[in-house]
């Protein structure tokens, strides 16, 4: 229970804008949780009212149970990395942290094993005002994990990284979920999360459209379709058409839908159609994120303001 991140029924509204409604999920310990939604859907208005920057307008969020801002020592309850640009440039990394530890009574030791897991030990007497984009992100993350904590929250925690440093951020969050912590990842980048994530919580204009595995969510939001290659193309076409098959042709390949393989296989050995390919194909993550959010894109590309 002291891993579990829990929000019921949450609404915060901004004067007359509701950045929040009605929101309620539940985030397990032992899995990777990505928090997905088109830009303005609510997921940074949540993540700060789960830490208590902001106050509900109603609802509640709790972790273990209790308000984050009721734990005294925050850091070693709860992890986060929010905005990797919200820290003083003319500090050197090292003090940083430091501070970090002894606010919360962290070790110092902490603070260089941190600094060496996330690839920063050689520049932590560096001022963090000459770290790039991706050295602040690691910085970031390394804050995160100071105190240890058995729940972790990051936004957008991929920004400015190098393949090398997503490809290592990826491993980390899988460790830490194989170690049984809470770990909520925000991020827009599908192809991301359908590499890290088991779990998904879904929003959209502040509203929940799904919070389920992401298998599930794929599958939600899929339309199967047949891939199929064939030198007669125009008259299997025909066939599959007559047979209320919706078919897209692209050089000699047909893709289907509306008909499963098996079924095209039949119709095109009825009429004497050769076929050279006949795949299934499912949608990707993305294509599902597209679809069931698509009515919740505030501001859809090309539409007149």
């Amino acid at each position: 229970m002291s891993r579990v991140i829990e929000v019921n029924e949450l609404t915060k509204r901004y004067g007359g804008k509701t950045a929040v409604k009605d929101l309620s999920f539940t985030v397990r310990p032992g899995h990777v949780t990505g928090f997905l939604g088109p830009n303005g859907a609510g997921k940074s208005t949540t993540l700060r009212l789960l830490l208590g920057l902001d106050a509900p307008t109603g609802g509640s969020v709790t972790i273990g149970g209790r308000p984050f801002r009721d734990r005294p020592r925050g850091l070693r309850h709860v992890g986060a990395l929010l905005d990797a640009g919200d820290v003083h440039g003319g500090r050197r990394a090292v003090a940083h942290l430091y501070g970090l530890a002894r606010g919360n009574r962290i070790p110092r030791a902490r603070v260089d094993e941190v600094l060496r897991d996330v690839g920063l030990a050689d520049a932590a007497r560096r001022r963090i005002g000459g770290f790039s984009l991706g050295m602040r992100q690691r910085l970031g993350i390394a804050t995160a994990l100071l105190g240890d904590p058995p729940v972790l929250l990051f936004d957008e925690p991929l920004n400015g990284l190098d393949p090398e440093g997503v490809l290592w951020v990826r491993g980390l969050f899988r460790r830490l979920a194989a170690e049984g912590r809470t770990v909520f990842v925000s991020s827009h980048l599908m192809s991301e999360m359908e590499n890290t994530a088991d779990q998904l919580v879904v929003i959209g204009r502040g509203e929940l459209i799904a919070a389920e595995s992401l298998s599930d969510f794929a599958a939600r939001g899929a339309r199967l379709s047949v891939a199929v290659r064939t030198p007669d193309g125009v008259r299997l076409g025909d066939v599959l058409t007559a047979e209320g098959a919706a078919v897209e042709a692209d050089g000699d390949t047909l893709t289907v839908t509306g008909l499963p393989a098996p079924r095209i296989a039949e119709l095109a050995l009825r009429h004497r159609i050769l076929l050279n390919e006949l795949t299934t194909r499912t949608s990707s993550l993305e294509e599902a994120f597209m679809e069931l959010t698509a009515d919740s894109v505030e501001y859809p590309a090309g539409e007149s303001r």
